[in-house]
């Protein structure tokens, strides 16, 4: 499955590497692409993925997920 999240917070290709570090350690996740001009986070995943999981990381780590798609 592929997930598309709206991410406010990313400011440049650091953030980028911050969150596809961290997201790539959570079960289920294939890919992750951060764009921060885009401001989307696009994640390729089982099916058993845990958003909420997804977005309690980002927000630990200073990133609010305004949207899904």
């Amino acid at each position: 499955m592929e997930v598309v999240l709206k991410v406010e917070g990313m400011h440049c290709e650091g953030c980028e590497n911050r969150i596809k570090n961290v997201l790539k350690t959570i079960d289920g996740i294939q890919e992750v692409d951060a764009n921060h001009e885009t401001k989307e986070v696009v994640i390729k995943a089982d099916e058993n993925l845990d958003l909420n999981e997804v977005k309690e990381r980002l927000s630990d780590i200073g990133f609010d997920v305004t949207s899904e798609k």
